[in-house]
């Protein structure tokens, strides 16, 4: 089977051909990265439109590179939410077209559903159930993965999510876009003893996550600074920051995995996926942390833990696989949980209601 997979739900362009062998023929991502650095984060207006000016040949790059023709394609699978709802339909409403023309199956594929089984296709050896870290740009929370479409969310954060706890403290230090690379580079000269920062509801029940603290905490230091934020301040901070979000990260993870292990005592696996799971010094920790308890670690390779399309056509496939096809009026989301049986998180807040009219 080979399936193109197509991804634009925030500010990357990417298309994607996979087998069901986990051959990845082609695999092209095309970077908005300048677009937006101007604007310190990503605007979705230029998002969408950006979609628009270049998926066509963004795709035929992949098909190009595959050596393959549409009439090659066994389905086509693209991501129809969550994220950015005007960039998201620019992808699916491409993908329906294929499909549709050609006469193929459709996946209309949950963007975490993607990074959920990522690790699945660089390892065909990874088996259900295993317990989840998704950490990214928007998300962030354990999941109990038990299979194709099976998902228990187990935690999730209660304001930001980390990446995007990373991209605010970026601009704060004065580091440039996207923050989580930013951070790391900067924390490699730095001295993360030097300031202490809070660690959000650590040592607390549960498995839910909170950065909003944690950020205000480092913008009360910067505007402490009596000499002004110097490159040596800057690279401590950072240091200091990446460190407070590991040791959230993995106090929220011990919890997690006793959570997970009551419930599912056949299972041997922790998987990190998202675009924060290429942090260095998180990966180490969470090594740490699953060779302490009996369990394996599984981290997709850099590429598949940013947002790609080989992620979506891998989940395409497996969605097939169980014989998971979608029509051609399926709608893009702009949320979309995994688990949707999940209770909000404590804290959230409940839509109010209008009073009456003056």
């Amino acid at each position: 089977m080979l399936v193109l997979g197509i991804e634009t739900s925030c500010d990357e362009t990417a298309a994607a051909l996979v087998t069901d062998g986990r051959e990845i023929c082609a695999n092209i991502v095309l970077s908005q990265l300048d677009e937006h650095a101007p604007y310190g984060g990503i605007v979705p207006e230029i998002a969408a439109r950006s979609h628009i000016e270049h998926l066509d040949g963004v795709i035929a790059r992949a098909m190009k590179e595959a050596g393959a023709e549409f009439g090659d394609l066994d389905g086509v699978a693209a991501t129809a939410g969550p994220g950015l709802i005007g960039a998201v339909m620019v992808g699916l409403m491409t993908g329906k077209a294929v499909a549709a023309v050609h006469d193929l199956p459709l996946a209309a594929v949950n963007h975490l559903e993607g990074h959920a089984l990522s690790a699945r296709l660089s390892d065909a050896d990874l088996q259900f159930p295993y317990l989840l870290l998704l950490v990214s740009g928007g998300h962030c929370q354990f999941l109990a993965v038990e299979g194709v479409a099976q998902y228990r969310r187990l935690g999730t954060t209660i304001d930001d999510a980390a990446g995007e706890a990373f991209d605010k403290a970026a601009k704060l230090l004065g580091l440039g876009y996207p923050g989580g690379p930013a951070i790391e580079r900067a924390a490699k000269d730095g001295d993360g003893a030097r300031y202490d920062l809070p660690r959000p509801l650590k040592g607390r029940k549960g498995c839910d996550f909170s950065f909003s603290g944690l950020k205000t905490a480092l913008l009360h230091k910067v505007r402490a600074l009596e000499n002004g934020l110097d490159d040596t301040a800057r690279a401590d901070l950072a240091a200091a920051f990446q460190q407070a979000v590991a040791d959230v990260v993995i106090d929220r993870g011990k919890n997690a995995i006793r959570e997970f292990l009551a419930a599912y005592p056949k299972g041997r696996a922790l998987v990190a996926a998202g675009g924060v799971a290429a942090n260095s010094l998180l990966r180490t920790r969470l090594k740490s942390l699953a060779t302490e308890n009996g369990l394996t670690l599984g981290v997709p390779p850099h590429a598949l833990c940013t947002d790609n399309a080989a992620m979506i056509a891998w989940a395409g496939i497996e969605r097939f696989g169980q014989g998971l096809v979608d029509d051609l009026d399926a709608v893009p989301r702009a949320r979309w949980p995994l688990d949707s049986t999940a209770k909000p998180p404590p804290g959230a807040g409940k839509p109010g209601k209008l009073g009456p009219k003056a």
